[in-house]
């Protein structure tokens, strides 16, 4: 579970940096229904890093909200299905 989502915030991380360096070289970007999606299935946080790290798409009500909204509930759901948040520490 945490590889998962460890590897889908890294993707997340990476496909900003991507998009950014695209934007300044006035290239073909990717979609923001891509980049959401992949925050979306598990790559927030590394969506959210990678937003702050470049300064990229902080002017967008829906990515400042959204990212770290989605960030909040896959710590929960992550609490959740390992256990933590019902039993307190991990039995």
């Amino acid at each position: 579970m945490y590889g998962y989502w460890i590897l889908l915030s890294l993707y997340g991380f990476v496909l900003m940096g991507m998009d950014k360096r695209r934007a300044r070289r006035k290239a073909r970007r990717i979609p923001e229904r891509r980049l959401f999606f992949v925050a979306a299935v598990g790559g927030a946080a590394g969506t959210w890093c990678g937003m702050k790290l470049w300064r990229h798409k902080t002017k967008h009500h829906s990515f400042t909200v959204g990212i770290p909204y989605l960030v909040a509930v896959h710590i929960i759901v992550l609490l959740l299905v390992t256990g933590v948040w019902v039993w307190g520490a991990a039995a």
